[in-house]
């Protein structure tokens, strides 16, 4: 059985007192937020491919979910907040938020149910026995998108944001994030990086940037091998080895006033995605152009240039609100640029000669 099932009680004690009746339980940490799972199936809280490089055992958690199974979900009346167009829907309830996963027909019954808290501490996942019935394969309660959603809602009640962009780590430590929207050239660069430079890549497609400490202890992941197919899964590095091991694991409590880019599970083409993390020496937001132009950004520009490579949920004024407040400070600790590149080994020369 793998260690992750059934771990010692003190790992959930501080969750929820409602778990104890949970006999497995497990956990995983992205960009410094835990989230705790509990349930009375072994398979509901292993953790799939992409969240287990991120599993982590702690003595408490950020978020803590129960997973539950009822014959079937019917449909619920509220006030829709937000609608995918596809995968999910958004709806307020009196004390909590509920979300809907499930393809949007007609008369269709949702598949698994969420309700969390406002403040996205204590969460119940309902999955609808019904909906699974028929289906050959062992579903995966937290599959995407709810793990991102969870990750995305909790950074608003805290110091933290998710960028679009990779976040390229060189060998001596220095953090480069590149931002840009589906298109930009987020793989093109990181392609550029690993044929030029043995540089360790957080992720390809999606970082989550927050303070470097802020005054509290920084979660980070147990480690993780990789090994599998590299055709069906991410490249995932093994943060136990990782030449930049020191900054994701022995500098765990350490307080700075910088910032700190963490990689998520969420990859982009080039399948990039490790539970490391470093600290963020310069943000360049990508386009393609000519010359290799690197334009200083004003903290005004920056602030507009990185709320739109974002993901905020816009569904609440005050969330939006919180991610402004926070780029603002990001921006000035942060030296931000415009990066006009061109799709050649040049684009990365020009970086490493860079000079602010």
């Amino acid at each position: 059985m793998e260690s992750q099932v059934r771990e010692d009680t003190d790992c959930w004690r501080n969750v929820s007192r409602q778990e104890s009746w949970a006999p497995y339980r497990s956990g995983f940490c992205v960009g410094g937020v835990s989230v705790g799972i509990a349930g009375s199936r072994e398979q509901d809280v292993l953790l799939g491919p992409q969240l287990k490089p991120f599993h982590l055992a702690a003595a408490s958690y950020d978020i803590g979910i129960r997973i539950e199974w009822i014959s079937d979900l019917p449909q619920m009346p509220g006030r829709k907040l937000f609608d995918s167009g596809a995968a999910w829907r958004l709806y307020e309830g009196q004390e909590e938020l509920q979300f809907d996963f499930g393809y949007p027909l007609p008369g269709k019954a949702p598949h698994k149910r969420l309700f969390v808290d406002s403040n996205f501490c204590r969460a119940t996942l309902q999955m609808s026995e019904e909906s699974f019935a028929d289906i050959p394969i062992t579903p995966d309660p937290l599959e995407y998108p709810l793990d991102e959603l969870l990750i995305m809602h909790r950074l608003t009640q805290e110091k933290g944001i998710e960028l679009h962009g990779c976040g390229i780590v060189r060998e001596d430590g220095v953090g480069n994030l590149f931002v840009g929207h589906s298109g930009a050239g987020k793989s093109t660069t990181t392609r550029l990086w690993t044929a030029r430079e043995d540089v360790e890549v957080l992720s390809d497609d999606r970082i989550i940037v927050r303070r470097d400490g802020g005054g509290s202890e920084v979660k980070t992941p147990s480690g993780a091998t990789g090994g599998a197919d590299e055709q069906q899964v991410p490249r995932l590095r093994d943060s136990s080895a990782s030449r930049t091991n020191h900054f994701a694991q022995d500098d765990k409590t350490k307080k700075s006033c910088g910032m700190r880019m963490y990689g998520t599970p969420w990859h982009g083409e080039a399948m990039y995605a490790s539970p490391g993390s470093a600290p963020l020496g310069r943000i360049f937001v990508l386009e393609h152009g000519r010359g290799n132009v690197v334009t200083r950004l004003s903290p005004s520009q920056a602030v507009g240039e990185l709320f739109a490579r974002s993901f905020v949920p816009f569904h609440r004024h005050e969330y939006v609100e919180s991610a402004l407040e926070f780029l603002h400070e990001l921006v000035g600790a942060v030296p931000v640029y415009h990066y006009a590149f061109e799709p050649a080994e040049a684009a990365v020369e020009r970086i490493l000669e860079f000079c602010d």
